[in-house]
């Protein structure tokens, strides 16, 4: 047998993972992926949008529920999804094409288990969760209404996010983000009829939001599934039998992941928490609806991050590690880039912002103090996610993880001394940018090391 013979074919999407010029082809795959992240991020910003028309206590209320619905987001997706790709890449690297295959099975089987465990959990107790997250009269009202119905379609959440995550794995950034941008074309109308009502459609209140939520993953679920299953994703579906083997191929890279995601969402509910005990919740929705353009953040990293995945396991699995560190670099510049810029604009103009949502002055205080004082080190924050999905890619997630403990500490341990030795919410702001740098540096520093691939 020759040696071309004995070399495995490689679909032309995975061989330009291996050989195009390292920054066009992240630009390339990365802009739809930015596209498609933005218009998931819109969705909630929608939303969002209509239901502070309800009232103060609405909006509040969505403040409470967003970071557990964030966190739905960024494991399915980010954690869970980067596992899916990263394994996906991988093995295409490696020119394993019928394990590739299997993987898609075992993705959906986690899709449906890990859902299903925190719909109980917030169903069953989502009265103390959003209570201790310093929610009571009509905010913790409406926190539950918004709450029982996004979790009670949370499956699919996590199923459209996993069917994506499949096809970026192959290198096709462009299939999901068509759909996400439908989507979101059709969640604009959607939502404020749900919430206020149209004709015989009567109005739902807060509770029209999260149906129009729940409706819009119900469509990208199907349209994901029917891409894969109709034979042109180069993974294609088969039955096989439940093996470990395929299983720990994801949860290793995303359970682990999933931490990254949690010490995001920890921060921001125990920052929430902090304010609403320090100055109440007219500030808690200034600092909610702030705090929601860092959220944006992480879908326009995730863009960038996602080709990250799926380029830096693909080279991973070729051997190609020198190439994987290029790419890990040029990510994370790209990323600092963007965020970067949008964390300057918010902090030169945050009232451009806040006063999409609200005009209550408590609000636009305490949103603005957080804008101006965090927002200069939102590019940090870029490269600490940026090179967390570079991680993903190469299976190794120590530093990332040990640069989000780091910021967990300084932003809510800082926080709390901040405020008890200022008595002032702008000592909570100061911890919570010093813990962005600390993680941007921390990851950055062992990345360019080396020490992120031992």
């Amino acid at each position: 047998m020759t040696e071309a013979a004995a070399e495995p074919v490689v679909d032309h999407r995975t061989r330009r993972l291996l050989e195009a010029p390292i920054l066009p082809l992240l630009i390339r795959l990365a802009w739809p992926n930015v596209l498609i992240m933005l218009a998931q991020a819109s969705a909630g910003l929608i939303e969002t949008w209509w239901v502070a028309k309800l009232g103060t206590d609405a909006l509040a209320g969505m403040a409470l529920v967003f970071p557990a619905v964030m966190l739905m987001t960024t494991i399915s997706a980010g954690a869970i999804g980067g596992g899916i790709s990263s394994a996906v890449a991988r093995t295409l690297g490696a020119g394993r094409r019928e394990a590739a295959d299997a993987l898609v099975l075992h993705a959906v089987v986690v899709n449906i288990v890990f859902p299903l465990g925190f719909s109980a959990l917030f169903l069953l107790f989502g009265r103390p969760i959003y209570s201790f997250l310093g929610g009571s009269g009509g905010e913790l009202e409406a926190a539950l209404i918004y709450s029982n119905i996004v979790f009670a379609g949370n499956v699919l959440t996590w199923l459209m996010n996993g069917l994506a995550s499949v096809i970026r794995g192959t290198g096709n950034m462009l299939f999901p983000a068509v759909v996400t941008c439908v989507g979101v074309l059709l969640l604009i109308p959607m939502s404020p009829v749900l919430i206020f009502g149209l004709g015989p459609v009567p109005g739902f209140g807060i509770a029209g939001g999260g149906l129009a939520l729940v409706a819009y993953y119900a469509a990208g679920t199907l349209a994901m599934a029917w891409y894969i299953l109709s034979g042109r994703n180069p993974v294609r579906f088969r039955w096989v039998r439940l093996q470990w083997t395929p299983l720990a191929g994801i949860l290793r890279v995303g359970a682990l992941s999933a931490l990254q995601s949690i010490q995001t969402n920890v921060i921001i509910a125990g920052s929430t928490a902090l304010v609403a005990s320090h100055a109440g919740m007219n500030a808690v929705a200034g600092f909610g609806t702030g705090v929601r353009l860092e959220y944006l953040l992480i879908p326009l990293i995730f863009g960038i991050g996602a080709p990250m995945v799926a380029m830096v396991g693909t080279n991973i699995g070729a051997g190609r590690r020198d190439r994987a560190l290029s790419i890990a670099l040029s990510g994370a510049g790209l990323a600092f880039l963007v965020t970067e810029t949008i964390g300057l604009a918010a902090a030169l103009f945050p009232e451009a912002w806040l006063a999409l949502f609200s005009a209550e002055p408590a609000m636009i205080e305490a949103g603005s103090a957080y804008l101006r004082i965090v927002g200069p080190f939102y590019g940090f924050f870029g490269i600490g996610l940026s090179l967390y999905f570079a991680a993903q890619g190469a299976g190794r997630l120590f530093w990332p993880l040990a640069g989000g403990f780091l910021r967990v500490i300084i932003a809510l341990a800082g926080g709390w001394f901040a405020l008890r030795w200022t008595g002032a919410l702008s000592g909570l702001f100061v911890a919570l940018a010093l813990a962005l740098f600390t993680y941007g540096l921390t990851v950055l520093a062992a990345v360019r090391s080396g020490l992120w691939l031992r």
